[in-house]
């Protein structure tokens, strides 16, 4: 997002966290009522325009958010949605992705006040992973024939008692609702929100075996004070990589396997 919607998704993160705080405030409710915000902005493309036109006051868009929610979602998430649309948005598409984001902030929030975001986090990263190394898996997932039903009785098969309801939810929600993103993207942009309700990177760790605790510790130190932050470590274990580690963080690999060792030698000598 640029200019006048990355405000505005700032500013309303900062209300969702506020409103969050307070601990009668039911997370994972408001996250429901925020997803389906979301659906009804995706599915009417006038109504986001209109909602987003700058040449429309917005105390008369907000009202119209209140009118148009107001006893079909919780007041919590009215107040949400009445501020987003107040501010200024560069592109309307820009208003959807935000409540999108609110909606899995919340739900993660919920995480965390249940002492399972670390949970979450991981089944994430898991999933991702899966995902893609099962070509079948993945191609039911993103069939354009296949139901929305289908598409979470099969998750729910996967996933019911397997992992946390969050986790559960969200993954749902995503493959449901994909809205023109691909499954790999859907999946690292809510790894990176979990890791940032705690101020922490996602630091994705491939090594040739496991590693141990204390490697675990010491590479996260290490990490975290290359980063200025606190490092979350998705570990991955890919015995292509011959020895060594490979460290992506966001765009950046921190590459010490022998395999690149191997691959930039042989660069030199054919060099």
């Amino acid at each position: 997002m640029n200019g006048a919607s990355r405000e505005a998704l700032a500013a309303a993160r900062e209300r969702l966290d506020a409103l969050t705080d307070n601990t009668s405030v039911d997370a994972a409710a408001l996250a429901d009522d925020l997803a389906s915000v979301t659906a009804l902005l995706h599915r009417e493309v006038s109504l986001r325009r209109v909602l987003t036109d700058p040449a429309q006051s917005g105390e008369s868009k907000a009202e119209l958010a209140a009118r148009l929610l107001s006893g079909q979602v919780s007041g919590e998430a009215v107040d949400l949605v009445s501020g987003l649309v107040r501010s200024r948005w560069s592109q309307s598409r820009d208003l959807v992705d935000s409540v999108e984001e609110l909606a899995n902030t919340a739900d993660l929030t919920a995480a965390q006040r249940a002492g399972v975001l670390d949970d979450v986090e991981d089944e994430l990263f898991r999933f991702g992973r899966i995902v893609g190394s099962d070509t079948e898996l993945r191609s039911a997932l993103t069939s354009r024939t296949a139901t929305t039903a289908a598409k979470g009785e099969l998750l729910r098969s996967l996933l019911g008692g397997k992992a946390q309801p969050v986790t559960e939810r969200i993954i749902v929600r995503l493959v449901t609702q994909p809205r023109g993103r691909s499954l790999e993207a859907g999946i690292e942009s809510l790894s990176k929100l979990a890791a940032e309700r705690r101020d922490r990177t996602v630091a994705v760790v491939t090594s040739a075996v496991p590693l141990s605790d204390r490697q675990k510790q010491r590479l996260g130190a290490a990490l975290a004070k290359i980063y200025g932050r606190e490092m979350h470590l998705n570990l991955d274990v890919d015995p292509a990589v011959l020895g060594g580690i490979s460290v992506r963080v966001g765009d950046e690999i921190i590459n010490g396997t022998v395999a690149e060792r191997l691959e930039e030698a042989t660069r030199r000598m054919a060099g």
